[in-house]
């Protein structure tokens, strides 16, 4: 293209910006508002507007990019097809970022996808302004909203047929309504805790099990929160003395010594990973106990059997001490 050609490019595009790839470049801009600005992000716009930025804008934009022409696709296509690309683009996102050192959290894919949608949307625009001014897409809102309007104030029509149009409009309305109040206040599941140990390298295997009495030994200790709340959980461990009779099939505990105790607070829907340190004094114990409490820790008079049976979660560990 010569430079003549490009001048009056440049002036058609300073002056024609389609309407809907500037709504799509503004409902990015106020994606980022809802996530990151302290009062709306605790706001039922962050959840509506994240929703819409993951399930449709950037199909959106992929797909004004790919049909810049209004002969390509009609409108319900194009819709159907925002919603099925990004569908499928979003979690092609997530999997690059789970291979690079950001790995999938909320600032690169949500950098990732704001990237994403205003490039397609200056490809989008670019290419549309390479198109005869006739043949390009535009969304036609102004005859869009006129044909609405004609059809509930249509002096022409019937009271039932406005009383119809009117029941119509209000039932969107109350359809999205719902819709968006049940993203926003999801209905409560199963409350439970998950309290589990690791060995020292994350996983659950080579967990300290001979050693010498007074060396020192390390676990992980990790506690997930769905309870709906935050907790302030406590955490003790015992070292005990236990012993099995197979005749009774009965356990009994001859001697018990505290080893550690802890507070640790965990948001709902989180999970914490402690490391822990401990040794065990005496070569007479053969098991490590682990106690969780929530907000309720029994007093110092409970003890034994009756504290274990008091706690809200309970692991153990057999071990063997030379």
């Amino acid at each position: 293209m010569t430079t003549d050609d490009q001048q009056p490019l440049i002036l058609e595009a300073a002056g024609d910006v389609p309407g809907d790839l500037v709504a799509v470049a503004a409902f990015t801009a106020a994606t980022l508002a809802c996530v990151y600005v302290p009062v709306l992000n605790e706001s039922l716009l962050r959840i509506l507007f994240g929703v819409a930025m993951v399930l449709f804008i950037p199909g959106y934009a992929l797909i004004a990019a790919l049909f810049p022409a209004k002969g390509d696709l009609d409108g319900i296509e194009r819709v159907a097809l925002s919603f099925g690309l990004s569908i499928a683009v979003v979690p092609l996102i997530g999997l690059a970022l789970n291979y690079t050192p950001w790995g999938i959290r909320l600032d690169p894919i949500l950098v990732s996808l704001t990237l994403f949608t205003l490039a397609m949307t200056l490809v989008a625009w670019y290419r549309r302004l390479l198109l005869p001014a006739g043949d390009r897409f535009t969304v036609p809102a102004r005859e869009m909203l006129g044909a609405a309007w004609t059809e509930l104030y249509d002096p022409g029509a019937s009271r039932l047929d406005r009383a119809l149009s009117v029941l119509l409009v209000v039932s969107i309305v109350a359809a999205l309504a719902t819709t968006a109040y049940v993203i926003a206040v999801p209905k409560e599941g199963e409350r439970f805790t998950e309290f589990y140990i690791l060995g020292p390298g994350g996983k659950a295997a080579d967990y300290p099990s001979a050693f010498s009495a007074g060396s020192t030994q390390s676990l992980i200790i990790g506690i997930g929160n769905h309870e709906y709340r935050e907790i302030p959980y406590t955490v003790e461990a015992l070292a005990l003395n236990q012993t099995f009779d197979p005749a009774t099939n009965t356990s009994t505990i001859h001697a018990v010594a505290p080893l550690d105790r802890f507070v640790l607070t965990v948001p709902h829907n989180e999970t914490r990973e402690v490391p822990w340190e401990f040794s065990v004094p005496s070569r007479e114990y053969n098991r490590i106990e682990f106690l969780l409490f929530n907000e309720t820790v029994p007093g110092e008079e409970v003890a034994g059997e009756e504290r274990i049976n008091a706690s809200y979660r309970d692991l153990h560990l057999w071990v063997r001490v030379r």
